[in-house]
């Protein structure tokens, strides 16, 4: 369980570095996502998601 905090506080900490750093680039991202297909936005997702676990069993192990 502390590992899932860790992880989802490192998510924070990126996330907030990059609201901080970039402002108006985080904008434009937001704006073409929201103007971006559901369903890519989903594929995209399950993508970033299977390659995260990947990563996570590659490090892990």
């Amino acid at each position: 369980m502390q590992d899932l905090a860790t992880a989802a506080a490192l998510v924070l900490v990126i996330e907030g570095l990059l609201w901080a750093l970039f402002p108006e680039g985080m904008k434009r991202a937001l704006a073409a996502a929201m103007e971006t297909d559901g369903q890519m936005l989903r594929w995209g997702g399950l993508l970033f998601a299977v390659l995260g676990v990947g990563l996570v069993w590659l490090i892990r192990s």
